[in-house]
Parts: structure tokens; C-alpha cells; sequence
């Protein structure tokens, strides 16, 4: 078995960073209310689903780092919307869920929500890392290509 590269690594570290952070953001979500919800039950559902896509690409980033990344690309899609929904739930229910009412009316605007915002810049920071592996390999095939001409 072969050392893990800085490409393994990094994926590695961000995939596990956004199960962390996922975590964060929807602890203690389960059972309540916001699970029940017909807007906010299948956000909570497409989050699980992301912690279990990203633990699923930290295993599989040392066996096949295209593979990660791809896993890696729809676990982050499929957290995005809860930590959007948490940042700016009125312009969210607004626009992807017409006649949504709330059981009690949030203040309109941006929550400046920590864990959200970190889940946004971490989700962020793991598609920039997936794309990067995408790239360099690319950018390897091209290479070994040239080099048997």
C-alpha cells in the first residue's frame, strides 16, 4: 500500500471536516418538529444522507481519489440547502417552497447563524478541493500522454 498523497490528504481532511460540521448543524434536529416538517423534514433527510455520503467518501478517497471526489461533490449538494435554509429561512421557504407558513414567523432578512456559515464555507472549501483532484489528474493524463509521444 502506498503512502497517501497531499491529494488523499486534503480530501480526507475537508470530507471530514463536513461530516463534523453537518453534525454540528443538525444535532439535536432529529425527533422534533423541524424532522416532521414538509419543507424542513427532507432538508434534515438530505443532510443524513450527505454525513453518510461524506464518511463514505473519507473511506474511499484511499482507494479511489476521483471516486471521493464525486461522492464528495454530492454529499456537499445535498447539506447545502439546510445550512441555507438555517442562514435565510424566509427568502429559502420563498422560493422553493410556495405557500410555506411558519408556526412561528422568523425575522425576514439573514440569521447570521455560526455553524451554517461555517457548513457554507466548509462545503465550499470541499468542492474547491474536489474539483482541484479532478484537475490534476486531468492534468497527469495529459502529461503521461505527452511523455509516451
Amino acid at each position: 500500500m502506498k503512502k497517501p498523497g497531499t491529494h488523499e490528504l486534503s480530501l480526507a481532511f475537508v470530507f471530514l471536516v463536513g461530516v463534523f460540521v453537518a453534525l454540528r448543524n443538525s444535532n439535536g434536529l432529529d425527533g422534533t418538529e423541524f424532522s416532521g416538517g414538509w419543507l424542513t423534514g427532507p432538508l434534515l433527510s438530505m443532510t443524513d444522507v450527505g454525513i453518510v455520503l461524506f464518511l463514505l467518501a473519507l473511506i474511499v478517497t484511499f482507494v479511489g481519489r476521483r471516486v471521493a471526489a464525486a461522492i464528495g461533490l454530492a454529499a456537499s449538494l445535498l447539506c447545502l440547502p439546510l445550512y441555507l435554509y438555517f442562514i435565510a429561512p424566509v427568502p429559502f421557504s420563498q422560493i422553493f417552497s410556495f405557500g410555506h407558513e411558519f408556526k412561528v414567523q422568523p425575522s425576514a432578512g439573514l440569521h447570521w447563524d455560526r455553524w451554517a456559515i461555517t457548513g457554507v464555507l466548509t462545503l465550499a472549501a470541499t468542492v474547491y478541493v474536489c474539483l482541484s483532484n479532478f484537475a490534476a489528474h486531468n492534468r497527469g493524463q495529459i502529461q503521461s500522454k505527452n511523455n509516451h509521444l
